[in-house]
């Protein structure tokens, strides 16, 4: 069973920054897909940006592309969301998540991804 946990969340305002960390409970960390959804309330959850931690392939949703980079630590042990000039309409309940073991490269399909944290809340106020 893989565990992922999300840090990082908080309350800011229009045009600040967060960073979103990921770290997950497995030995091979190294060997998944990892990737950042959000749902905000009243949508579904959707994600906004994947990463391949073999060879950091990545995809970035058009909405967010501009302002999110994803990224992970050199040792493959944690995934970054870097958000940039936030807007209101970030306002949600982000998640990690991770697809199964050696399937790394389904980083940019959102119904592979299989295991999720709990939720780290961003508020952006104006």
């Amino acid at each position: 069973q893989v565990q992922v946990e999300e840090t990082g969340g908080g309350v800011v305002q229009v045009g600040e920054s967060l960073r979103l960390s990921c770290t997950g409970t497995v030995s091979r960390f190294a060997d998944y897909g990892m990737g950042w959804f959000r749902q905000a309330p009243g949508k579904e959850r959707e994600l906004i940006a994947g990463l391949s931690l073999p060879d950091q392939r990545f995809w970035i949703s058009g909405t967010v592309k501009d302002r999110f980079t994803i990224s992970r630590h050199a040792t493959k042990t944690t995934v970054y969301l870097q958000m940039n000039n936030l807007q209101v309409d970030d306002t949600a309940l982000y998640f990690c998540a991770a697809t199964i073991s050696e399937r790394y490269f389904w980083y940019d399909q959102p119904s592979k991804y299989v295991y999720f944290g709990q939720g780290t809340q961003v508020t952006v106020s104006s």
